[in-house]
């Protein structure tokens, strides 16, 4: 891996994703720009809920935000779930071609913020070979619990934003991820085999601040119950002092 040239975060304001930029900017790699996908209403490849207020994340970070709508992703019909992924990386390989284009190909690599998705991070290797880049995935193969314990070690600010899995209910929306609720992921893992950190999509969570943002998110927002799974409903954002 080369820390010559720019990077490009691939970033949905979630804590995986955070990780994954914070960890790069600790390591010195140079990232000009964060790059968020707004999938619609469901994805195989992407972080859903509230990816809109990656805007105010990258304001407080201080680095250029890309973004792609889900026009951009050629949604169409498809059942199998690997054309589907397929499918919805294409508009995102389009998008750092035309960066690598305007970077005259100083394009040194992408972040990602994959676990344990073979799904996810098996294509965006491939989009990285077929663009000659590098991958920084810092949280690849890593322990769940380690990882969670590192980021709110750092000071990551974590707020669960929907929640789909057995023991997940509606008091968690908007819950913040800090190390009591943390214990009780680890004993929900060895009940229900929830994710201690959501990989699976058992819920899917919000950075507000972080020792790489320069002023917190503040949020207003209602919670969506639609019985065994729901979201939060963001009303208003704003960046904090």
């Amino acid at each position: 891996m080369t820390d010559s040239g720019s990077w490009v975060s691939l970033f949905s304001g979630g804590k995986d994703s955070s990780w994954a930029l914070y960890r790069a900017l600790e390591e010195g790699l140079d990232v000009s720009h964060l790059l968020t996908v707004h999938p619609g209403d469901d994805s195989y490849m992407y972080h859903v809920p509230e990816t809109r207020l990656a805007g105010l994340a990258a304001e407080s970070i201080g680095i250029e935000l890309v973004e792609i709508e889900p026009d951009d992703l050629g949604a169409a019909d498809v059942e199998d779930a690997g054309a589907q992924g397929d499918r919805e990386l294409e508009p995102l390989e389009a998008a750092l071609a035309d960066l690598q284009a305007s970077l005259d190909g100083d394009l040194a690599g992408v972040t990602a913020g994959a676990v344990e998705s073979e799904f996810q991070t098996s294509r965006i290797r491939g989009m990285c070979e077929r663009l000659g880049i590098d991958l920084f995935a810092p949280l690849w193969g890593r322990d769940p619990r380690e990882l969670a314990e590192a980021m709110l070690a750092a000071g990551f600010e974590i707020r669960i934003v929907q929640v789909a899995a057995r023991g997940l209910d509606e008091s968690w929306l908007g819950r913040t991820l800090d190390a009591e609720a943390l214990a009780e992921l680890v004993d929900l893992n060895e009940a229900y085999g929830v994710h201690i950190l959501g990989e699976g999509g058992e819920f899917e969570t919000l950075v507000t601040d972080g020792p790489h943002m320069r002023r917190p998110i503040e949020l207003e927002y209602e919670t969506v119950w639609e019985g065994t799974r729901g979201h939060i409903r963001v009303t208003d954002a704003w960046l904090g002092e």
